[in-house]
């Protein structure tokens, strides 16, 4: 799977995610670690990958403003919870292609994953 990792992902689950064999950019390797959320999903849809982030705000700027996602991963993750969430990310990804993520939003916890379903 692609995936645009926020510059809020922890580096650990940068390198996990590649370590399952993913491809993952960061906003930090593309330049744009202080460019705006909206700009960020612009890229992630321009560039065919998932965002993955730690901020709560894309829930906002996908459901409230309507604003076009190519799907996002949102990590509720704290460094005491890092392998639980790994463990409901690792799950999310193998119980879901990438064609089926890139129209969903995902919240991914240390318990348990919720999915909603992008427009």
């Amino acid at each position: 799977m692609h995936f645009l990792a926020d510059h809020d992902v922890y580096k650990i689950t940068v390198n996990q995610l590649r370590e399952w064999g993913h491809d993952v950019r960061t906003v930090k390797e593309l330049g744009m670690h202080r460019a705006a959320d909206r700009d960020l999903l612009k890229v992630a849809i321009e560039t065919n990958r998932i965002f993955v982030t730690r901020d709560k705000d894309f829930g906002a700027l996908v459901f409230l403003e309507e604003l076009l996602s190519a799907g996002v991963i949102l990590l509720k993750i704290t460094p005491l919870s890092i392998e639980d969430v790994h463990r409901k990310l690792f799950r999310l990804l193998q119980e879901h292609t990438e064609d089926e993520l890139k129209y969903l939003f995902c919240v991914v916890e240390p318990c348990h994953h919720r999915i909603r379903r992008l427009k």
